[in-house]
């Protein structure tokens, strides 16, 4: 599917298909400030701070991960205007984005248990790979990684009968998940999370990425942007990864697919047995807020 292609399709999906009647959430204000001083010619650290130091909450989870054991920091992080000078304004606005995305979406947690846990892990886990390939952008990955799945509780928000869906969704063998989901609803979760994308103003190639994550056939058609294409296997990656961290049983789509994600990225074995060693410390330090 080519990028025209794509929008025109989400674009009906939304108006005139079956999501046009479930509540996307809109972009929150902060994230619509911070969105715009980052795109300023010369985006101000003290205006990002402002933003991120309106809201208690925001603030104590930025410092939080200013002070942790990821930055081995020998003096403590005590205020906002140091957490953005420390991190950066990227990886800043990266962990806003994703602490206005896990307030925003509130779910049962008997649901869906440690879904945004999960959804922390694949987003460290595809920086992770992104900084061992050439030209990958890495905070664009860590988003991605936030927004994959996005769609699954926004469907459990607003579609009747999903938490039914999602449960057989997960136990059978005889189709893949998003299968399953359009065959009782007409759409699924990768459509709905790059609607979510699209309205919060995220780059073109998030979601492109969220749209096409389950679709592996794109790795080889040159038609889907490159970048697109890398997210795609970077993200199956990271939930082999991720799955291996929290004991699920192997998976069928990196069964079938992983072999073909590791070769797009010219990617060893090797290198993924070693990340599961090399991510631990990261993955067994994520507590959600």
């Amino acid at each position: 599917m080519k990028a025209t292609e794509i929008n025109r399709e989400l674009d009906h999906a939304r108006d005139a298909g079956p999501v046009k009647d479930i509540v996307i959430p809109p972009c929150p204000q902060l994230l619509v400030q911070l969105q715009a001083e980052l795109n300023q010619p010369d985006p101000d650290p003290l205006a990002v701070a402002a933003i991120a130091a309106s809201d208690v909450a925001m603030t104590a989870a930025l410092i939080r991960l200013a002070n942790s054991p990821l930055y081995a920091r020998r003096e403590a992080t005590t205020s906002v205007a140091q957490a953005v000078s420390m991190l950066g304004l990227k990886p800043t606005a990266t962990l806003l984005t994703g602490f206005l995305l896990r307030h925003t979406i509130r779910i049962d947690p008997t649901l869906i248990e440690h879904f945004w846990e999960s959804s922390t892990r694949r987003s460290m886990a595809m920086a992770h790979i992104a900084r061992q390939l050439y030209g990958v952008d890495v905070e664009i990955a860590k988003t991605c990684g936030l927004f994959f799945h996005v769609g699954i509780p926004v469907m459990l928000q607003g579609v009747r009968g999903y938490s039914g869906t999602l449960v057989e969704a997960m136990a059978r063998q005889d189709r893949t998940f998003i299968q399953t989901e359009n065959a009782a609803h007409r759409t699924d979760h990768a459509v709905v999370g790059a609607i979510v994308a699209r309205t919060w103003r995220l780059p073109q190639v998030i979601s492109h990425a969220v749209r096409l994550h389950h679709d592996f056939a794109v790795l080889s058609d040159d038609s889907v942007a490159l970048p697109v294409r890398q997210l795609v296997a970077i993200a199956a990656i990271a939930d082999h990864l991720v799955a291996h961290h929290e004991g699920v049983r192997e998976q069928r789509e990196w069964l079938q697919h992983g072999a073909a994600c590791l070769s797009f990225l010219q990617i060893g074995q090797d290198e993924v047995d070693t990340w599961v060693d090399t991510l631990y410390p990261a993955f067994e330090s994520v507590v959600v807020a």
